[in-house]
């Protein structure tokens, strides 16, 4: 009977802590007075370094700045590599990761993730010169990406044979396509658009393949188990969506005058299911 007790009373002090613990991380984001969100700043217009301001700005960057605004705190702004965002989290460097983190069912069981925030795809940029025409047409070619992204494996699966060549950043991946050092450069769909709006008249010598090897998600990722700061930032987003502000935050960094030009939107800050 003593044991049966001693162990309760261990089990309802692990509940209790691990209840408390939960809490803690919405409290000492409020106690210091600010909301440390990690993102990429190499991933336009998600996040990226505005070459006047020399700042940090984008779509996820203004997100991560009205919720801390809705929890009264000060954003600051952390720039983070693709491979070191989950780790970052992990270890508490940062709070919550709005840094083009895709949703899912595998980084479920090392993150908890907020509303879904963005909606896209996964597209592939070639040379004209290399004939290809097709995302079939990469087999057996060498295709240049980021690493730590889901773009690897995405391309992996589209095209069995495939050679993946992996960068620190999706921009080494794209100069890389620029170089000659692959035949293919795969990215999100916003991202690779943004890079090939830039090309110029250079355009005339790639092309976008028209398959999307994916459908992506965009969330951002909160430490596991803490449903006080998931929370916060869930009632923040609705927030932002039923003011019309979350649409207005899009056609500013994705709209008809960005290099991406999105006529429309066709998705809602509404709920944090992904398909299995």
């Amino acid at each position: 009977m003593q044991t049966r007790l001693h162990f309760a009373a261990l089990l309802f002090t692990s509940i209790a802590f691990t209840q408390v613990a939960q809490a803690d991380q919405l409290a000492a984001i409020k106690a210091k007075g600010e909301l440390v969100c990690g993102t990429l700043g190499t991933d336009e217009p998600n996040s990226f370094i505005d070459a006047k301001s020399r700042q940090l700005v984008g779509y996820e960057v203004d997100l991560c700045r009205a919720i801390a605004q809705g929890l009264g705190v000060k954003p600051v702004i952390k720039q983070l590599a693709v491979a070191a965002r989950i780790p970052e989290l992990q270890q508490g460097r940062i709070d919550i990761l709005t840094a083009s983190l895709t949703h899912n069912k595998e980084r479920e069981a090392l993150v908890d993730f907020s509303l879904s925030t963005f909606y896209t795809g996964q597209r592939v940029l070639v040379k004209k010169s290399s004939h290809i025409t097709t995302v079939a047409g990469l087999a057996g070619k060498k295709v240049l990406t980021v690493k730590g992204g889901t773009q690897e494996p995405n391309i992996r699966k589209a095209v069995p044979g495939v050679e993946v060549v992996t960068f620190e950043t999706a921009g080494q991946a794209y100069l890389g396509l620029q170089q000659g050092k692959g035949a293919g450069y795969v990215d999100d769909e916003v991202s690779l658009l943004n890079n090939y709006a830039k090309l110029g008249a250079a355009q005339k010598d790639y092309l976008v393949l028209p398959q999307n090897i994916s459908q992506e998600v965009f969330a951002f990722g909160i430490r596991k188990g803490e449903t006080g700061v998931k929370t916060a930032v869930d009632q923040v987003l609705r927030g932002l969506e039923k003011s019309g502000e979350a649409e207005k935050l899009f056609f500013k960094w994705y709209g008809p005058t960005s290099n991406v030009k999105f006529q429309k939107r066709t998705f809602k800050i509404e709920s944090d299911k992904i398909d299995a």
